[in-house]
């Protein structure tokens, strides 16, 4: 039975998601995460593929106040620090209908689980999306992305999948999620640190050596935490999957630095910093030094777009 797919988070990737479901059939619905002034509306948004391709459509957006009960899938896009206000906000809303949080970051669905919602599941994006203008993305897809059960049953991951498979934008389900997470937070802890600090795109690490040491002396340090927790990685099999990511996203710009050019907050704090407090939990701090610092630099960076005034002429 066709279900109608809420999406939360208007931005880059959720309206990219959006007009792709749309055109594929979907019955797609687009809330505001982060904005609620209790306005629905329809916008034409176009988004552009590579090879000069592009696809439009013209999208209903509303806001959360706007919506009683959720019937159907929700898929959330938003960023990872406003899960615990959403959280409160959705779980009168959302009924049975399953969550799959589409964010970045490690434990970002606990908020979720903590407020008792009933069906959660983990998707790990493979994909880069760049707003070029309110009404147009530039999305580059690099992988399948990956959904796996963090509270939920087969049957539905497999629904669920269905429902977002489409030709642009693949999604496959996973039994091993958890090592996905970590090799994907991983990855985003050298991408969304190094590429805002250096003020560049995605493509720097396949692109120059020098930045490939930096990214494997990085990785060397989160992996062997993510050992430590009972995640088995290889570095190797991490750095494939960043320079695969860095290759097939190159000239796109990572959501950090996209953030700090629009002067909004980052969600530094589920990557970098998330892997450092495990790695204090474990007494094992002193093994992420150089994680822990480009974080701080980056958040730094972050903070000072976001607070410091303009130099008087």
């Amino acid at each position: 039975m066709e279900k109608t797919i809420y999406i939360i988070g208007a931005g880059a990737i959720g309206k990219t998601l959006a007009v792709i479901l749309k055109l594929k059939g979907r019955n797609v619905l687009l809330v505001r995460g982060s904005v609620d002034h209790g306005i629905t509306s329809h916008e034409k948004i176009k988004v552009e593929l590579p090879n000069q391709l592009a696809l439009e459509a013209t999208i209903e957006v509303t806001s959360l106040s706007q919506l009683q009960l959720f019937d159907g899938i929700v898929v959330l896009t938003t960023k990872s620090f406003g899960n615990e206000d959403l959280a409160k906000a959705l779980y009168p809303k959302i009924g049975k209908s399953p969550l799959v949080v589409m964010q970045n970051g490690l434990e970002v669905e606990q908020p979720f689980l903590q407020h008792g919602f009933l069906e959660i599941y983990r998707c790990v994006l493979f994909a880069t999306s760049q707003s070029i203008s309110e009404s147009v993305i530039r999305y580059k897809p690099v992988a399948v992305s990956q959904i796996g059960i963090i509270k939920g049953n087969n049957s539905h991951l497999q629904e669920i999948v269905a429902h977002l498979e489409n030709d642009h934008f693949k999604f496959a389900d996973s039994s091993n999620i958890q090592s996905i997470i970590w090799k994907k937070v991983i990855a985003n802890s050298v991408f969304n640190s190094v590429c805002p600090l250096l003020e560049i795109d995605n493509g720097l690490f396949h692109r120059n050596d020098k930045a490939k040491e930096i990214a494997t002396r990085i990785v060397k340090e989160c992996v062997s935490i993510a050992n430590e927790v009972g995640v088995t990685l290889e570095v190797s099999e991490v750095m494939n999957s960043l320079l695969m990511i860095s290759k097939n996203s190159d000239g796109q710009l990572i959501s950090t630095l996209q953030d700090i050019n629009m002067k909004r907050r980052t969600e530094i704090e589920t990557l970098n910093f998330s892997i450092v407090n495990i790695a204090r939990q474990l007494n094992k701090e002193s093994w992420v030094t150089e994680a822990k610092l480009l974080g701080e630099l980056t958040k730094l960076k972050s903070d000072l777009t976001l607070t410091e005034k303009p130099a008087k002429p």
